[in-house]
């Protein structure tokens, strides 16, 4: 049995998984991203977070083939190196060997994917894009990835193919965390939100009990699981920036379809799958004032995969050593 492992890299929480030959999964770890130490931190905890998945299958690193990662930011697969991935690390700008290193502390070879093209190209084999050949993934969470799966095989252009988080949606606009103006993720990345939500909560003086919840749960930041308590507690400030949300992802969603006339959009991401169903019909509600083909709208489901979606994309990616 060819046994493969998946690290699934993101902004709030490291997920690793262990596979076999069918992506059944056979052990899973998870763990919250280190704040602390920086990339190399960061890096630490992925190769434990994989060896924590190898233990809750009673494996070990000798019985693996190899490992993929699925990261943010810029991915150099070819050299296996990851730059701008603000979203994991502030100050994560220039190209780092991400995939060398892991390589070296795993002890197998290491493939490198963007974290949303490879949990797409997951959804796209295993969950809610099996029967479509054009697939437009969009994983809302601490920032807002895309995917895109185009006549049955992965684009990724140059490189940063997908990018849908950083179309341009108000000229003008706000400012994202990129450094940039008007992205959908200014206005849809948690990240961004929580970062607006301090500011009309401690600057302006908007009620809101969005920290008070977090800090109840001993959490440092407005994960999914906050916003979704916020708006069960009807918090008024949480219900006008998931609306707010809401509208910029259906905008730039509905440009995205405009542009590829795929056949199916599936919403993934920490926030998609927490708020599931009803926010996936708001957001078909809020893409259909801006659909160029409105009579023939794209199919848009929620993923199936949850939140281990991104980590068994990324161990389809492995390649066994030889």
């Amino acid at each position: 049995m060819e046994i493969r492992g998946g690290i699934d890299l993101g902004g709030t929480k490291i997920q690793a998984v262990v596979v076999d030959e069918s992506a059944g999964i056979l052990g899973d770890a998870r763990r919250p991203t280190p704040k602390d130490g920086g990339v190399e931190g960061v890096t630490q905890a992925m190769s434990e977070t994989l060896a924590e998945a190898l233990q809750s299958a009673s494996l070990d690193g000798t019985q693996l083939a190899g490992v993929g990662i699925g990261s943010p930011g810029t991915i150099d697969a070819g050299a296996g190196t990851v730059a701008n991935a603000m979203n994991v690390v502030p100050d994560w700008k220039e190209a780092y060997p991400l995939g060398p290193i892991v390589s070296k502390l795993a002890g197998v070879p290491v493939s490198l994917g963007n974290d949303v093209q490879v949990a797409t190209a997951a959804e796209f084999r295993l969950g809610a894009g099996e029967p479509y050949r054009s697939l437009l993934g969009v994983f809302w969470g601490t920032g807002v990835g895309g995917g895109l799966i185009l006549d049955g095989k992965p684009w990724v252009g140059r490189g940063a193919g997908g990018e849908i988080g950083h179309m341009v949606i108000r000229r003008g606009g706000a400012r994202c965390t990129c450094g940039r103006i008007g992205c959908m993720e200014a206005y849809a990345g948690r990240r961004a939100m929580e970062l607006h939500a301090r500011h009309l909560h401690e600057d302006r003086g908007r009620h809101t009990d969005l920290f008070k919840i977090m800090h109840k749960h001993d959490r440092t930041q407005l994960s999914s699981g906050i916003w979704e308590r916020a708006l069960r507690e009807d918090d008024e400030l949480a219900h006008h920036l998931i609306d707010r949300a809401v509208a910029a992802l259906g905008a730039g969603i509905a440009s995205a379809v405009n542009l590829l006339d795929v056949e199916a959009v599936v919403i993934g991401g920490g926030m998609g799958v927490r708020l599931g169903q009803p926010y996936v019909d708001r957001i078909v509600e809020a893409m259909h004032p801006h659909l160029f083909v409105d009579d023939r709208p794209p199919d848009v489901r929620l993923a199936e995969l949850g939140d281990l979606g991104g980590a068994i994309g990324a161990a389809l990616l492995a390649t066994p050593s030889s």
